[in-house]
């Protein structure tokens, strides 16, 4: 009774401005977690494809560098996931949860006839919602389940911080992840891997170091965020498509 009392005195003691931008905060927040609420329950009935999925039941924790790709570049990188891809394919989507979801959009929209197993590796559990989540911390590269080692053919990585340590952990966990360290324009046919990678501009020389016998290259596809970014972004690949082509360094 007393925290009551306290809080009633609080909000007697607030401006009419400051009391109508605290309803809209506690509005906005209950709409959210109705979102989220209503995210849960598609999940249970595997999301029948009749609703497209979105990204705003999942607020983005900067304190957690989560910064989402606005809707087009997130459909950009996933076509290029399902691009010529069968039922076989092994799509890893590595801290890029906005990617994911534009993924299954995709796949349900009846776009692709094949259905790749795809898979969710990220720290935010709020992703659990889909089955398809795979907890992942980047401190722990390899932490992961032991079938999933050499597994995938398809994989995009977004780290989520700029820094060597960062950057060269996630690599790791990619290199684990895939099925061969060998570019598709190779002769491996099949047996060869499809790479993305997007992260800060400032990166560049440490990600062409870290993935140089994938064949990676700096791309001309500039990806952008829901809510923009300070940073410098970029595109990385080892192979080029519709989307993107290789830049030529001056």
């Amino acid at each position: 009774m007393i925290k009551v009392a306290k809080l009633t005195k609080w909000k007697s003691q607030l401006s009419a401005d400051a009391l109508n931008a605290l309803k809209e905060f506690y509005g906005e927040r209950d709409i959210m977690q109705k979102q989220f609420e209503d995210l849960k329950a598609q999940a249970e009935n595997d999301f029948d494809g009749k609703t497209q999925l979105s990204m705003e039941a999942f607020t983005e924790d900067w304190n957690a560098s989560q910064f989402w790709y606005n809707d087009e570049t997130a459909i950009a990188l996933g076509e290029q996931l399902l691009e010529g891809a069968t039922d076989e394919t092994c799509i890893a989507v590595v801290s890029a949860p906005s990617v994911f979801i534009q993924v299954k959009n995709l796949i349900a929209s009846g776009r692709y006839e094949c259905r790749p197993q795809v898979t969710l590796l990220e720290y935010d559990e709020r992703f659990s919602v889909f089955k398809e989540f795979v907890f992942y911390d980047f401190q722990h590269p390899i932490r992961l389940p032991a079938e999933m080692k050499g597994k995938f053919d398809r994989i995009i990585c977004d780290p989520p911080f700029l820094s060597p340590d960062c950057q060269t952990k996630a690599a790791l966990t990619v290199r684990w992840l895939a099925k061969a360290w060998i570019p598709p324009d190779s002769s491996a046919g099949a047996d060869s891997l499809h790479l993305i990678v997007c992260t800060g501009e400032r990166m560049e020389n440490l990600i062409e170091k870290l993935y140089s016998k994938a064949g990676i290259h700096t791309t001309t596809f500039e990806p952008k965020h829901a809510k923009g970014l300070s940073n410098e972004f970029m595109c990385y690949s080892n192979f080029e498509c519709s989307a993107w082509t290789w830049a030529t360094k001056s």
